[in-house]
């Protein structure tokens, strides 16, 4: 297979404050990210051309000949086979939108450079996928994600057995893989498959009504409320009401209080009783905050919650309003709502908003991350040094 690297479209600083920590292609939705999707199907490993401050943890590797895929786009089988057949100098298209492209080195440069190389050929498609353009469209389309996910995983195979302790409904799209467990549970999978990666768990007294995808080491918390098309990602433990929401992994909601139509990035903590408001009073189209054009725009989305970027914690008893951004290693606490946009490297709430130190940043991020047996590297207190730069003419 062809050394495979992921390319970035203009999507990338529309989808901040996620995409300040990691390439498009590194989103989880679904089950896997969409690296994973793309390795899985064309059988290849990958790196990554991106933003140069994040090109050092997330490493570019080009040969004489390269497949460059687009990051912000899901692969289907149809899709990859079409990409198979490319040859050299060779781009796949829809429309406007470059899907992959098949370059010697001296095209990928031309790509690193902002350019474009001379001599390709366009080559159009009519096979359809899903692409990530906009925040929301992480836990829109999570349900066709996960199921697409589901199958691929679990086609051929057969499920670990469930428990008898459980109230099983749609059996057949349940599937738990080794180590899983979940017990004195309610799992219905009529509407959506329910998916449980090695060691995850699902705690006594929960309520899931699927499609559900807990990743590796991820729990749900004893009498946990679960509607679809939700995701845990890897180490992610979480309890109360949650809907439609995509947690990346190592994150935590461990208490009661309602999450909905949300996306949570990576190393964030919700405390006791948080609630994020995911439909407006007079239910309005939710308007969120735009990296891209520094503003507040409409988002066509009724149901809209909160977007939180990686590192991010908020207190006990937080309100979030109806579509909320909060950026990169934010700390939220206080009563009343906080403002709808907190830049990264913010410290209050709706009192007032200060900077957070980095330095003090840096220690809370080391201690969360030691107690999951990761370390905070070199390479990630340059990328967080980069976003507290790049966000501080927003928190002035």
């Amino acid at each position: 297979m062809l050394n495979t690297i992921f390319f970035e479209d203009g999507t990338r600083t529309a989808l901040y404050p996620l995409t300040y920590t990691r390439p498009v292609c590194e989103i989880r939705i679904g089950i896997l990210t969409i690296r994973e999707k793309w390795e899985r199907l064309l059988q290849a490993r990958s790196s990554f051309l991106t933003s140069p401050y994040l090109q050092e943890k997330f490493p570019l590797v080009t040969e004489q000949q390269n497949l460059l895929i687009n990051g912000s786009i899901l692969p289907t089988f149809a899709l990859c086979e079409e990409i198979k057949r490319l040859k050299p100098h060779e781009v796949l298209v829809e429309g406007e939108t470059p899907i992959a492209m098949k370059l010697d080195a001296a095209g990928v440069q031309a790509i690193q450079q902002g350019g474009f190389p001379d001599g390709v050929t366009t080559v159009a498609t009519e096979q359809r996928f899903l692409k990530i353009d906009h925040l929301w469209d992480i836990f829109r389309l999570n349900d066709q994600a996960l199921r697409a996910d589901f199958a691929m995983l679990t086609r051929g195979r057969e499920s670990r057995p469930i428990s008898p302790t459980n109230q099983v409904m749609g059996r057949e799209n349940i599937f738990l893989e080794e180590g899983a467990k979940v017990e004195c549970s309610i799992l219905n999978a009529t509407g959506g498959p329910i998916y449980l990666a090695r060691e995850a768990e699902i705690m006594e007294g929960s309520l899931v009504r699927g499609g559900l995808a807990l990743c590796e080491h991820a729990a749900l918390k004893m009498g946990a409320k679960i509607y679809g098309a939700t995701t845990l990602g890897p180490h992610c433990k979480v309890g109360g009401e949650v809907g439609n929401s995509v947690f990346q992994g190592y994150s935590n909601k461990g208490h009661d209080g309602y999450l909905g139509n949300s996306v949570i990035g990576e190393w964030c903590n919700l405390g006791a009783d948080t609630n994020s408001s995911n439909l407006k009073n007079n239910y309005a189209e939710v308007k969120l905050w735009n990296y891209a054009t520094e503003s507040t725009e409409p988002t066509g989305q009724q149901f809209l919650g909160l977007i939180m970027g990686d590192h991010a914690k908020c207190g006990i008893n937080t309100m979030f309003n109806t579509g909320t951004v909060v950026g990169v290693a934010s700390n939220v606490f206080g009563g009343d709502f906080p403002p709808n946009f907190i830049p990264s490297f913010s410290w209050g709430g709706a009192a007032g908003l200060e900077t957070f130190r980095l330095d003090k940043a840096f220690e809370v991020a080391e201690r969360m991350m030691e107690r999951r047996g990761q370390e905070l590297t070199a390479d990630d207190r340059a990328v967080l040094t980069h976003i507290f730069q790049e966000d501080a003419r927003f928190r002035s």
